[in-house]
């Protein structure tokens, strides 16, 4: 075959036409990227967070797309309430082929001034709450047999500490991490494969008040070699590949999104 038909057949890896994914966080900066990019792919997305009037106005913008959405709330920490979530999800669009789970929680305080309530709220719902809606949406994607792509979200913050963060935030992000690979190598068998995204900063209504100060905009990057914050568009790249047949030998990694920083 000649090396021109072999790069064209290659485009049909990134492919996802008339697939179906759930999205948690989406009403989140992130989340809002990633239902919007994946829409703009051929997918219909079940937007899900605990907000449903935005979740909403996101719905009357992917249907702009061209693509299908179902709003949904839903509390990532509530196993009744994540069940109903894929319940009503495989009831409108009959099957579940992405998870891209986003709900998270930053608490920021000093290890000394954290409350042990707040450490455990943030642990709740950052690891709780991936292992949770990971599994409810496997065991869906097992009885289909078609396999699935399921794409966690960890952070740099999960591989270096940093004095500005807190001990909790880092830590349930290394745990997401490593959940993401124990996920993988469950889960390989059914064709189930788990990724992660580990973000740097970047920019959101949560970390706009810090970064839209000159100084403390200058220290956050400091560390990236590209020399920005990042914006939620840079990661939709990331998740096409991770959730299309392009990544279909890719498991149990976290690819950094960080502009470098771990290089750094």
């Amino acid at each position: 075959m000649p090396l021109e038909n072999k790069i064209k057949d290659l485009q049909g890896l990134f492919q996802l036409n008339g697939k179906v994914a759930v999205v948690t966080g989406a009403a989140g900066a992130l989340g809002r990227a990633i239902s919007l990019g994946l829409a703009t792919y051929g997918v219909d997305v079940v937007v899900c967070d605990l907000e449903l009037p935005t979740l909403e106005e996101l719905s009357g913008r992917i249907q702009g797309l061209g693509q299908k959405a179902l709003p949904l709330r839903c509390d990532v920490t509530d196993p009744i309430s994540i069940d109903r979530m894929v319940r009503d999800a495989i009831n409108e669009f009959g099957e579940i082929h992405i998870l891209f789970h986003s709900a998270g929680l930053a608490l920021r305080q000093p290890a000394r001034e954290m409350p042990l309530d707040h450490w455990q709220k943030v642990m709740d719902v950052n690891v709780k709450g991936t292992l949770a809606c990971s599994t409810a949406v496997a065991g869906k994607m097992i009885e289909q047999g078609k396999g699935g792509s399921i794409i966690t979200v960890g952070s740099v913050r999960g591989f270096r500490g940093d004095a500005r963060t807190g001990p909790a935030y880092g830590t349930s992000k290394a745990a997401v991490h490593y959940l993401t690979k124990q996920l993988a190598a469950e889960w390989a068998k059914f064709d189930i494969r788990v990724n992660c995204i580990a973000p740097c900063i970047f920019w959101s209504p949560l970390t706009e008040p810090l970064l839209s100060d000159k100084e403390n905009y200058k220290q956050s990057v400091a560390n990236i070699p590209l020399g920005r914050a990042a914006v939620p568009e840079d990661f939709v790249g990331a998740t096409i590949f991770l959730a299309s047949d392009a990544s279909a030998m890719v498991t149990g990694h976290v690819l950094s999104v960080d502009g470098g920083i771990l290089i750094a």
